[in-house]
């Protein structure tokens, strides 16, 4: 199949975020809460999935968590604390760019937990998400994948781009000689943490545009209905003539001293 063109990727989004915007309306109108996981592979899309899905709702409703490694107190933790406070309050949305899950996936695979660690985790996970299902929490968990050429062509770009080359970490490096293994961590994850009241749903990501209009069509479709009318907004008129904005003539700065 053809890469999805920008032109019909764009028709395609505009009428979804339409969507995603009535529902932010009823989120706030109804008091739910809505948490959305993105995981996957390094490069498959997270950030632009994210950024597809949150770029015209108010972001002091939609708040994406996307937390850096653990302080030595974070790591002292019960594990799941650090992201029980990330979690949306009445009428938020909160979008993780990985999450919890870290334990099951680059955290097992790159030894950054024990093997006793990792099982304990997953014996408590399908526990600790039938509380936030159990509470009103409208949980949604999405794992996005591609191929290992696909993965190492992005990575490519990643490292020649100026402009992109943040995004390359030295974990992102050494996941390049273990994709069987990030593959392994998955499956038992899956068969771990995919459960009636949270399961996973997995998006092929091979073309990041079209992975991101499935991801975006499944959460809408397995909402329940979120239609409420936009409040009616009237504008006065104005009494007087617009007025041009005016400025002060400031003093010119001094040159920048390190």
């Amino acid at each position: 199949m053809k890469p999805l063109k920008r032109k019909a990727y764009e028709a395609a989004l505009e009428p979804m975020q339409v969507e995603l915007a009535a529902m932010a309306r009823w989120l706030q109108h109804s008091g739910r809460r809505l948490a959305v996981l993105f995981e996957g592979r390094d490069t498959a899309g997270k950030g632009g999935a994210i950024q597809a899905f949150a770029e015209h709702l108010n972001p002091r409703q939609c708040h994406v968590v996307a937390l850096p490694k653990p302080s030595d107190r974070e790591s002292g933790q019960w594990y799941f604390q650090r992201y029980v406070t990330h979690l949306p309050a009445a009428g938020e949305i909160a979008l993780f760019d990985r999450s919890w899950y870290n334990r099951a996936g680059v955290e097992s695979v790159m030894g950054y937990a024990t093997p006793a660690q990792v099982d304990t985790f997953l014996a408590q996970v399908p526990a600790f998400e039938r509380q936030l299902v159990d509470d009103g929490i409208l949980l949604f968990k999405y794992w996005l994948g591609c191929d290992q050429a696909q993965q190492e062509t992005r990575f490519a770009e990643r490292l020649h781009d100026p402009l992109k080359r943040w995004k390359l970490s030295p974990v992102d490096v050494a996941a390049r000689t273990r994709y069987g293994d990030y593959t392994r961590a998955r499956d038992t994850m899956l068969r771990a943490t995919h459960t009636e009241h949270a399961p996973w749903t997995l998006v092929d990501f091979n073309d990041q545009r079209r992975g991101r209009l499935t991801l975006i069509r499944d959460l809408l479709d397995r909402l329940p209905d979120c239609h409420v009318d936009a409040p009616p907004l009237r504008f006065p008129r104005l009494r007087r003539k617009p007025e041009p904005e005016r400025y002060e003539v400031l003093p010119p700065l001094p040159p920048f001293k390190d």
